[in-house]
């Protein structure tokens, strides 16, 4: 969901649209992590080559080229585009350096592995699985996974109930789970959110869980808070 930033004199870029998730890329093999998401890393990349001239973009003409760049996700801009969209981004970024015949290059040839973020941790674990040596570790692997993918079901399940104990209709529940709208009352959204990670899971430990929670703060569209914290105390009563 997104939150309107326009006539506030902010510009927003994101590494995906409103409806996917950025993917996280470039896996360190000896660390076991990722070292950034996609978007972000183009966006370094093409900072590197222009670098010292950083005058020779604009934050349009880098916006263009980074979007390009990122094939996993669906990079997205929001805000005021009137004033800082045609701004160099040695204007963000630091002082231009002497002019060279340096260039903007739209794509640079960089190999690396790209997972949807949420689904980072599962990965991880299959992974280590994979590469077990020994029984302890591979049964206790086996059942970190067992539990995380058990528990994203069950996470659907309980959004599930929440949406219909608050709209008295499963109807209005497959309504609300198609698709993340606009954030209309973020007051609203910040309450049902953090009754559900107090009340139900956390999103540090349970990443995966940020694929669904758009079904809680569609609700504050059309919904008060009240109702739809006191659905998630219901539901999440196990904790």
């Amino acid at each position: 969901a997104v939150v309107s930033t326009q006539s506030t004199g902010i510009t927003a870029h994101t590494a995906s649209n409103t409806d996917e998730s950025s993917y996280a890329c470039v896996k360190d093999e000896d660390l076991h992590v990722y070292l950034g998401d996609c978007w972000s890393l183009n966006w370094m990349n093409n900072t590197e080559q222009i670098f010292p001239n950083l005058e020779k973009e604009t934050v349009e003409q880098q916006y263009e080229i980074v979007k390009e760049m990122t094939t996993e996700s669906h990079a997205s801009i929001y805000g005021d585009l009137t004033y800082i969209y045609s701004e160099p981004i040695s204007a963000f970024l630091g002082h231009p350096g002497a002019a060279t015949e340096t260039e903007p290059v739209l794509k640079r040839n960089v190999k690396y592995q790209s997972t949807a973020t949420p689904d980072v941790l599962l990965e991880y674990l299959r992974e280590k699985r994979e590469k077990a040596t020994n029984n302890d570790d591979a049964e206790r692997l086996d059942q970190e996974i067992r539990y995380h993918s058990q528990t994203e079901g069950k996470v659907q399940e309980i959004l599930e109930q929440i949406s219909r104990q608050v709209t008295g209709s499963w109807d209005m529940v497959a309504v609300f789970s198609r698709r993340p709208l606009s954030i209309e009352h973020p007051e609203c959204n910040k309450d049902v959110l953090s009754a559900f990670f107090s009340q139900c899971y956390k999103m540090q430990t349970h990443p995966y869980i940020t694929k669904y929670l758009f079904r809680l703060t569609n609700l504050c569209n059309m919904y008060n808070s009240g109702s739809i914290v006191d659905a998630v105390l219901d539901n999440c009563s196990f904790n």
